[in-house]
């Protein structure tokens, strides 16, 4: 059996990350029948209707393209059932797959999952990794099943968590990482070697959703876990605390030792290296910063332009 061209696959994602997985099992040659991603969705000033990143490359490549607002009715799952696929591969697609959908192809639905399982289960294992202050993540390939991120664990990818790592630098990295995973998965599944080994449920996290709210800086807590917090919500939704009753985002950030007495929150030093916040343990740093309206600015150019908000001894909120 050539795999490759025999096997008829059906993809299933939305962002960045599903493309870049996407993009590979084209570039390899797996027979990718049809894609299934999330509709349209309104973007920019004009807020018109984009198509998304999976679709964009589907279309490109001629491949069918599937974009139903649930799997869940009965029409939907008639029209997936009759392109009769062996597999279906899920990367960040967005939708529950209910058992009927799980059951359909002939070798079930495996998932790219952006950790190392059972760590972190859920819709956001990148940004909740770092907030733990974790030092190694990674990509499990998974065996789907009803349950949130429950299924056998198939094929392991690891990487370690760089001290500077944003969100957005770990995603790029598991997005090349969950490609080449799948690919291996692919290979061993060819060769009869994929083996299925079940999860340790006592070990799973729930990675939740991000929400607007917690990028909100509370400087009672330790310089380390504000400096995480900083990295963690970095592309989204950037982490802010108030200035003169306006939110000030914070880009980037590094946490010191240094330990003041002043108020937690209280601008204890400023010059071209950073403005030096207290914390309730250690200080945080701040490198790179946004007034509301404006551009992200290093904060030696910030003081260079506003240094009058800056003052010693001011207390952020």
């Amino acid at each position: 059996m050539n795999i490759k061209q025999d096997l008829k696959i059906i993809f299933a994602g939305t962002p960045v990350f599903a493309d870049v997985i996407l993009q590979a099992l084209i570039a390899a040659n797996y027979n990718v029948v049809a894609v299934y991603t999330q509709p349209d969705k309104p973007a920019g000033r004009g807020q018109k209707l984009m198509a998304g990143p999976v679709k964009q490359t589907a279309l490109s490549h001629h491949i069918p393209v599937f974009q139903p607002k649930t799997l869940r009715n009965p029409e939907t799952q008639a029209e997936l059932a009759a392109i009769n696929a062996d597999l279906m591969i899920v990367a960040a697609y967005g939708l529950i797959l209910p058992q009927a959908v799980l059951d359909m192809p002939r070798l079930g639905c495996i998932n790219v999952h952006g950790s190392i399982l059972p760590r972190w289960r859920g819709a956001a294992p990148i940004q909740r990794a770092l907030l733990a202050g974790d030092t190694e993540t990674g990509i499990t390939i998974m065996q789907m099943e009803a349950g949130l991120d429950t299924g056998p664990m198939l094929h392991k990818l690891t990487c370690p968590i760089l001290a500077d790592d944003t969100s957005g630098m770990l995603h790029d990295r598991l997005a090349t990482l969950g490609a080449e995973a799948l690919l291996q998965a692919l290979q061993q599944l060819q060769a009869g070697k994929l083996i299925a080994e079940k999860q340790d449920d006592s070990l799973a996290n729930y990675a939740n959703k991000l929400e607007k709210e917690e990028a909100k800086l509370d400087w009672h807590q330790p310089a380390e876990i504000l400096a995480r917090q900083v990295r963690a919500f970095n592309p989204w939704p950037i982490a802010y605390c108030l200035l003169q009753d306006q939110p000030l985002r914070i880009w980037q950030a590094k946490a010191l030792p240094q330990t003041y007495d002043e108020k937690p929150g209280t601008i204890v030093h400023a010059d071209k290296h950073g403005i030096d916040i207290a914390a309730e343990k250690g200080t945080l740093r701040l490198l790179t910063l946004q007034l509301p309206g404006q551009k992200a600015l290093s904060a030696a150019d910030m003081l260079n332009g506003r240094a009058a908000l800056f003052t010693i001894g001011q207390c952020l909120l």
